[in-house]
């Protein structure tokens, strides 16, 4: 069965490098292996989904241009403040109101307010989280994640959001970066432009809170600086200024959105059924909760025109 579980998880693997199947496709046969089967790899996945989200992130930027990067970063930046501070004080509020304890309703806020797992693994250190905490953090996230990807460009074209909107809507609702692109890039290039640039300047807010988190702990761990959002926007510089490099733009670009439903797929694959049963109602209801507040109300300004694109 051992072996078995390795040949799939390979075969599959390789089926998403390959164009054949889509972002939402890879992370359901993800969730579905991770979900059938004792994890081969489990922890060398999640390190390698955490390194090849970051360099097809970067490799999408060779498909931006920089003056619309600039614009979708500059007009996101309120709302993304705006919503940060309204999510972490609606997620303390629900935390309390559920008791639950420890750490995690902290982290389930802050995965929520910010970028998802990348938050949560560091704000996690500062807080002194235990790995019960972490694994009830990380395992109510990814899975609202995973939800996310699947339900919001359904969503989208039931209610005849345009382009600008989705990928606003997506970058300010769903947690971890993977899924926005990945849901924005199936809705449509404008969408996957405006989503990833806005949910990458919304995850620069982790250095702030991390620091934040740090002074009122008064805790020394370090903080960690998101570099690979630097070199996204290093590589728009080259998109959009060097013509001579078109041909490379469009093949790195291409890679980018390859190695993001891989991404996709090891991502699913860390959810099983030890990680469902570990979360507990308490923390689940919490973060779906504030999900779903934070989904509809950003939602219902976007469509009301009060915020926009």
């Amino acid at each position: 069965m051992a072996l078995a579980a390795k040949i799939i998880f390979i075969a599959a693997l390789l089926l998403c490098f390959s164009g054949w199947i889509s972002p939402p496709v890879a992370l359901t046969a993800g969730i579905i292996f991770g979900l059938s089967v004792r994890h081969p790899y489990a922890e060398l996945s999640r390190g390698a989904a955490r390194i090849l989200l970051q360099v097809s992130v970067v490799a999408l930027g060779f498909g931006m241009n920089l003056h619309e990067v600039v614009k979708a970063g500059r007009s996101g930046f309120i709302y993304t403040a705006l919503g940060i501070i309204f999510t972490l004080g609606a997620g303390l509020v629900l935390g309390k109101i559920l008791r639950i304890s420890g750490n995690a309703s902290y982290l389930i806020t802050a995965g929520t307010a910010i970028c998802g797992g990348s938050a949560i693994a560091a704000i996690g250190p500062i807080l002194h989280a235990d790995d019960e905490e972490m694994a009830v953090s990380l395992g109510t996230v990814f899975i609202l994640n995973s939800i996310a990807l699947l339900t919001f460009p359904p969503i989208g074209s039931a209610l005849h959001l345009t382009q600008s909107q989705f990928g606003l809507w997506a970058a300010l609702a769903i947690h971890d970066t993977s899924s926005v692109v990945g849901a924005a890039a199936k809705y449509g290039k404008e969408a996957l432009v405006i989503g990833t640039t806005v949910k990458l300047a919304r995850a620069l807010w982790i250095v702030p809170l991390a620091l934040g988190t740090a002074a009122v702990k008064r805790s020394r761990a370090k903080v960690p600086w998101p570099w690979f959002i630097l070199f996204f926007c290093l590589a728009a510089v080259v998109n959009t200024y060097a013509a001579g490099l078109a041909h490379f733009d469009v093949l790195v670009f291409s890679a980018g959105r390859l190695g993001l439903t891989a991404t996709l797929f090891l991502i699913g694959s860390g959810i099983s059924v030890a990680t469902v049963k570990s979360v507990g109602w308490r923390p689940m209801l919490q973060g779906v909760a504030l999900w779903m507040l934070v989904a509809s109300t950003t939602l219902y300004l976007i469509r009301m025109r009060i915020i926009s694109y």
